[in-house]
């Protein structure tokens, strides 16, 4: 259990230990985070390929992230909307002008086109492909350490963390819920609560969520959290505009670890300005204790 775990923190850590000062590099580590995303889930559909059983195993993906996807919303809905009644977060903000959720939407949905292409190739069942699993297993290793010099570099300190009383207590309630969430759900389907909490512990990153939990149980569950994952981020981008409102709290929970990259422009244009210090707080906490709660839950 526990040589797993290092595993996967480890290269977390080293990443995470690693300053870096040069612009150019720090744009060349997002740029490789990008790459690898897309070479890490085009191995995922490979592997999906090979399974045994294959149509049963695609209906078994779908129920288990839809599954997966309605307790953890539901549950992170339910205590957010409660910390709204108990804490209201008031403001004096207009919205402005929207960038197009369509285009949003479409550009999270090029990773599931990414998984497709990697399934169509492998269900040529070429001898070389059978490699992927190991390949995924190098490529998760960089990609961790890359993730970890990201967030050491993302110009968020110690101080501005606690400071922000908002985004913590957002990300505390969604970290907690979400994992009620995947328990629930691991009830639902059957499946041990470990795996429940492993499913539950991505908070939206899909791009990792998936990768991580592949290389642990296998291509079903992994791609069943990266299906969760990536309609949470989904909803949360047509949600936003009209929680934000009622409920500020419940619009930047919904959002996830993304609240600190991809939905953050949709959230400080419905939200003001006031939104991005706990929206960038409330995303690197989530984004800080994923991967370790996913590699804890798996190990």
């Amino acid at each position: 259990m526990y040589s797993g775990l290092l595993i996967i923190l480890l290269p977390l850590i080293v990443g995470y230990l690693i300053p870096l000062k040069n612009r150019s590099r720090l744009h060349l580590v997002n740029q490789l985070l990008s790459w690898m995303v897309y070479v890490i889930l085009f191995i995922m559909g490979i592997s999906l390929a090979f399974l045994d059983n294959l149509s049963a195993n695609l209906l078994l993906i779908f129920k288990y992230a839809a599954v997966c996807f309605l307790c953890i919303f539901v549950m992170n809905y339910a205590a957010l909307w409660l910390l709204e009644r108990r804490r209201p977060w008031k403001t004096q903000h207009k919205q402005e002008k929207l960038p197009s959720r369509v285009h949003m939407a479409l550009e999270s949905l090029k990773l599931c086109g990414v998984v497709i292409v990697g399934f169509a190739l492998g269900l040529t069942q070429w001898h070389w492909l059978t490699f992927a699993s190991q390949a995924s297993e190098i490529a998760l290793l960089f990609l961790l350490a890359l993730v970890g010099l990201q967030l050491r570099n993302s110009s968020m300190t110690l101080r501005q963390i606690i400071l922000n009383r908002r985004g913590m207590m957002v990300a505390l309630v969604v970290a907690v819920s979400a994992l009620i969430g995947g328990a629930i759900a691991a009830l639902l389907l059957g499946l041990p609560l470990k795996t429940g909490l492993a499913l539950a512990s991505g908070y939206g990153w899909y791009s990792l969520s998936g990768i991580v939990l592949t290389d642990s149980f296998g291509p079903v569950i992994g791609s069943a959290a990266f299906f969760n994952d990536l309609a949470r981020e989904l909803c949360a981008i047509m949600l936003i505009p009209t929680l934000v409102r009622s409920s500020r709290s419940t619009a930047l929970g919904l959002c996830g670890a993304t609240s600190m990259d991809f939905t953050l422009p949709v959230l400080q244009r419905s939200g003001g300005l006031d939104m991005v210090p706990p929206a960038v707080v409330h995303g690197f906490v989530l984004s800080l204790i994923a991967p370790v709660l996913m590699a804890f839950f798996s190990a």
